[in-house]
């Protein structure tokens, strides 16, 4: 599995370098203001993937988060419900019970 994993990494960033030969182009962005932005294009593409993936990624980051505490806490009230009950304790601790024979 971790071969395959590393196999897909190769592959994108071999794909990314590829992309980013064939397309070393100048773009010029008009922003507010009247500003303009001169960027090579896979730079532009790159920033634009981030700007989309990251705020997914950390909410996805979040809800993982949210449901591992979950889990934990569900966990641990089955195991307090399956947990036999604590003996029970008598209510003057001088005094002792007699068995009756």
């Amino acid at each position: 599995m971790r071969f395959l994993k590393t196999l897909l990494w190769v592959t994108v960033i071999v794909g990314l370098v590829v992309f980013a030969t064939n397309n070393w182009q100048p773009v010029s962005l008009r922003l507010w203001g009247g500003l303009r932005l001169d960027t090579k294009l896979p730079a532009l593409v790159m920033v634009a993937f981030l700007l989309g993936f990251l705020p997914v990624y950390i909410l996805h980051l979040t809800q993982v988060w949210r449901m591992k505490r979950r889990i934990l806490i569900l966990e641990g009230n089955q195991r307090n419900m399956s947990a036999p009950p604590p003996p029970p304790v008598s209510p003057h601790p001088t005094h002792k019970a007699v068995d009756p024979i």
